[in-house]
């Protein structure tokens, strides 16, 4: 077995899609602080409620912490969530585009 292209390319592809969900994280959680911190009722008072949250979503793993109250911040729940389905099957369709590729 040697390291080819095709494994170059879809170690490229994976890393796009982490740093991608990285910065989309970091986004989120200041989104999600910004508009839920001063909500009544919310349970993401905090910074670190808020990068909690985030991260979760975007694990697709749902937390204790009750969905934000804003409308503002219902959006931005609803975008990470998009996002992570969309990553998920993203990634699964080139994981199965490698194997393809490698059939004889």
């Amino acid at each position: 077995m040697s390291y080819e292209e095709r494994h170059r390319r879809l170690l490229a592809r994976l890393a796009v899609v982490v740093a991608a969900t990285l910065v989309l994280d970091v986004l989120g959680t200041v989104a999600i602080y910004l508009f839920e911190r001063h909500a009544q009722g919310t349970e993401l008072k905090t910074f670190g409620d808020a990068l909690f949250f985030t991260t979760v979503q975007l694990l697709t793993v749902s937390s204790q912490l009750k969905n934000p109250l804003t409308t503002a911040g219902r959006i931005v729940d609803v975008l990470l969530e998009l996002w992570a389905v969309i990553v998920v099957a993203g990634s699964a369709g080139a994981i199965a585009a490698f194997f393809q590729a490698s059939d004889p």
